[in-house]
């Protein structure tokens, strides 16, 4: 099966390795704890200077802050020289606990409007973008092709273009490292959970994804990104001295995230993944699935890094909300960890439920986040995963592609680590 992941080597120097097997992302032991300073922090390190004179609108929500607390808004609002005067907010609100289409409201705090971009409009429009000279983005991303927050920020890029508006991302890691993994969206199936052909694991940041998007996309944007201190597309989320703040309510956990890109597959089809439980994607199940039945089936498949046990549970929201549900847990240490390949994962338990559960299981109706036809139609056919796996290239030639865009990959190879100052 295909990954493609990164490894130090002898005197700090990097290359890119594109494997058919497994290679460990992390190390037996418990990772180390790196100091990273995320794009708002080296902002305020710079005493703002790029924003000196100018009127702003800050695209956020609660994941924009720093280490110790302090809101990017917050920031913003007292920052000499910056006349903060918006702010917009995307899918789930501006504190991340909403589901559904969000309303415009008023931050507290300063009495400046939060226009929701996840409501009647997915993009800004002229009343949120009047009187701006730029655009800030400052939100932790996921680092998978379907979460939305990636989407916001390229349509907030188009309108910011068509104004004449500038843009600038403050970078926040990648959790998911530099890796890519899983089949390419197909061309016709860009949608708001798809707001470009990539990998649904695409190993990269916010800042490195908005510049591919001002160049491929041609949309002549005044782009500058913040770039991060620190952090290198090795690291995993939790091998940095940052705190996990769930990006959306479902989002608990890091645990719960490694493994998001392939569990979130399986909703669509009619399996809850956990939603409304205290442990979203790390157990999935329905009210049809036979526990033991599926155990036996997945343990006869020796999936790396994952242990599977039964589970029942009583969803309080989403998909079976109320109801009984059979199913699995998946446990995962740091040594698993290091095997798990979540895409890869998530097609092993599309195949078993569609080989198990054909009438239940509606694996058509994964598409939109799978986006791959060829992918859905080999798991129709009942092809081994770990073939439909060892044939995502596309994978591997977005990686090549977008190698110009991977700015912590060329500052890795080409120079020391740079020393973070707090």
């Amino acid at each position: 099966m295909h990954s493609l992941t990164f490894r130090a080597i002898q005197r700090g120097t990097w290359f890119a390795c594109w494997t058919l097997g497994l290679l460990p992302f992390l190390p037996a032991k418990e990772p180390p704890k790196h100091p990273v300073l995320t794009g708002i922090e080296v902002l305020e390190r710079m005493k703002f200077r790029p924003l000196q004179g100018k009127r702003v609108g800050l695209i956020t929500n609660h994941t924009g802050q720093t280490h110790d607390g302090r809101r990017t808004i917050d920031i913003l609002a007292h920052a000499p020289g910056v006349e903060l005067k918006a702010i917009l907010s995307p899918e789930h609100g501006p504190e991340g606990k909403l589901e559904g289409e969000v309303e415009s409201s008023r931050d507290a705090a300063t009495g400046l409007p939060i226009y929701s971009l996840y409501g009647k409009t997915r993009r800004p429009t002229d009343e949120m973008l009047k009187e701006l000279d730029i655009l800030v983005f400052d939100i932790q991303d996921a680092g998978v092709r379907f979460y939305t927050y990636i989407s916001t920020m390229g349509y907030a890029m188009e309108e910011a273009a068509k104004r004449n508006i500038g843009f600038m991302v403050l970078d926040r890691p990648n959790p998911l490292t530099g890796s890519v993994e899983g089949p390419m969206l197909d061309p016709d199936k860009l949608s708001f959970v798809g707001y470009y052909p990539m990998p649904i694991r695409h190993g990269m940041t916010v800042g490195e994804l908005a510049t591919m998007f001002n160049e491929e996309k041609r949309m002549g944007l005044n782009l500058e990104v913040i770039w991060m201190d620190g952090w290198r597309p090795t690291f995993w989320f939790d091998e940095t001295d940052l705190k996990w703040i769930p990006p959306s309510p479902n989002l608990k956990t890091f645990a719960g995230a490694l493994v998001y890109a392939g569990v979130e597959l399986l909703r669509a089809g009619g399996v809850s993944v956990g939603r409304g439980t205290e442990t979203p994607f790390e157990l999935f199940g329905a009210p049809w699935v036979n526990t033991g039945e599926l155990l036996r089936y997945l343990k006869r498949r020796k999936i790396p890094g994952v242990r599977f046990s039964p589970a029942t549970f009583t969803p309080s929201a989403d998909l079976y909300a109320g109801q009984v549900c059979h199913g699995l847990q998946m446990r995962f240490t740091t040594r698993d960890r290091s095997l798990v390949l979540p895409v890869t994962l998530g097609v092993e338990l599309l195949a078993a439920l569609h080989k198990l559960y054909p009438k239940q299981f509606q694996l058509q109706k994964t598409i939109r986040l799978l986006g791959s036809q060829d992918t859905l139609e080999r798991i129709e056919r009942g092809d081994d995963p770990r073939n439909i796996a060892s044939a995502w290239a596309g994978a591997w030639m977005f990686w090549k592609q977008t190698e110009r865009y991977r700015y912590y990959l060329k500052r890795a190879t080409s120079a020391a680590p740079v020393p973070v100052e707090r």
